[in-house]
């Protein structure tokens, strides 16, 4: 088959898939999307849409047949369905068996302690009758709780003191399996971009450094190259590397870790996808993470990863007390400084933190990115229409 009439599936639909495609329209390839929300970023970019949910086996199938590999851009989806199409025989990238380790965060943390991939401290429990005694044996002060599954974008986690729970004064937020973790006072949220193929081929992408809101726990700003020097660079690379060739992955692999205050790296989780962390190589890498995942899936060869300028990333987020249609307050503005990128992702309605867009900045130096991205985040609001 002629690679380039290769026909790409995707579960999910949204910015995501849909800026996978827009890095993909000067190959000319056919993208086939399944999603349950017919206005979603990539209906009008899809050369076949499916409406329907990503749990429903019929509708995966009905997707498998018009599409010769799948992918996927979430990873909330019936796995079930993805390794009985992958025993038949279909190419889908990165494998389910990953996706279903990932998808429960206690196996994510057991499968990072059986190949010495550095972690916090964990105990798994089942219900709220097992947290005290759980919170015991951590031995911390604070520690996280979060859901084994579904959890996402600051969903289904929490930072807890230890002595609440443990005297039963405090409200224990989650009665379902859960994975209780130390608290690790941080430094610096990190993160690396893995790219791995079919043949092996393993590339990194420069580290990132990663600012959270403090509420919703999302991304709210990020830079690249991370501001740490050579070696904890080449230490965070090594330790997400060895994470993916673990898994013996094929696709794109966005590895969180943490950066303690007594220096030492930390995995905190993996999304088998492009991520958030991702957005800036568009403009400022050789290859984008969405181009990278579109070579591993039509088995071209790995591009460079290599970074032209330093660079930054803000995410759009929908303001807090306000739903509905809205706008883009000084775009114009944004719009006409150099080395300004904005991303706006066709979202029908705002909502309180939802990912409306988002804006890669340019500049010769890390501080002239900083400077920027502090501009364009006091001025570029959303605001109702």
């Amino acid at each position: 088959m002629n690679i380039l009439r290769k026909r790409i599936g995707v579960l999910g639909g949204g910015q995501l898939g849909r800026m996978l495609i827009e890095e993909s329209l000067r190959l000319n390839l056919n993208f086939n999307i399944l999603d349950p929300d017919a206005g979603c970023p990539c209906n009008l970019l899809a050369d076949t849409f499916i409406c329907g949910s990503l749990t429903d086996a019929s509708k995966i199938n009905e997707l498998a047949l018009v599409s010769d590999v799948l992918t996927f851009e979430i990873e909330h989806v019936n796995t079930a369905a993805l390794l009985a199409l992958e025993e038949q025989g279909k190419t889908i990238i990165p494998s389910p068996r990953i996706l279903q380790m990932i998808q429960d965060k206690g196996l994510q943390k057991q499968f990072y302690e059986q190949h010495q991939i550095p972690g916090s401290r964990f105990v798994l429990v089942n219900d709220k009758s097992e947290w005290a005694a759980a919170v015991k044996k951590l031995e911390s002060e604070k520690f996280v709780a979060k859901t084994r599954k579904d959890g996402y974008d600051g969903k289904g986690v929490a930072i807890l003191n230890s002595a609440g729970i443990i005297n039963g004064s405090a409200n224990i937020p989650f009665d379902e399996p859960c994975v209780l973790e130390e608290f690790i006072p941080c430094e610096k949220e990190l993160a690396i971009i893995i790219a791995r193929d079919a043949k092996g081929n393993i590339l990194a992408y420069p580290a990132v450094e990663m600012e959270f809101d403090a509420v919703a726990n999302l991304v709210t700003f990020l830079v690249s190259p991370a501001r740490i020097d050579n070696y904890l660079a080449a230490k965070a690379e090594m330790i997400a590397r060895k994470v993916v060739e673990s898994f013996d992955g094929i696709g794109i692999f966005a590895v969180e870790m943490f950066l303690s205050k007594a220096g030492d790296i930390f995995v905190n989780e993996v999304a088998p996808r492009p991520h958030n962390s991702g957005h800036h190589t568009i403009e400022a890498c050789y290859t984008s993470q969405y181009e990278q995942l579109v070579r591993i899936l039509l088995e071209l060869p790995l591009g460079s990863t290599e970074m032209l300028q330093p660079a930054g990333m803000i995410n759009l987020l929908g303001p807090a007390g306000f739903s509905g249609a809205y706008q883009f307050d000084n775009l114009e503005m944004i719009s006409n400084m150099p080395g300004i990128f904005i991303h706006l992702y066709a979202k029908n309605e705002s909502r309180p933190m939802r990912k409306m867009g988002h804006v890669s900045i340019m500049a010769p130096t890390l501080e002239e990115v900083v400077e920027k991205a502090a501009f364009v985040k006091k001025h570029l609001v959303i605001i109702p229409m």
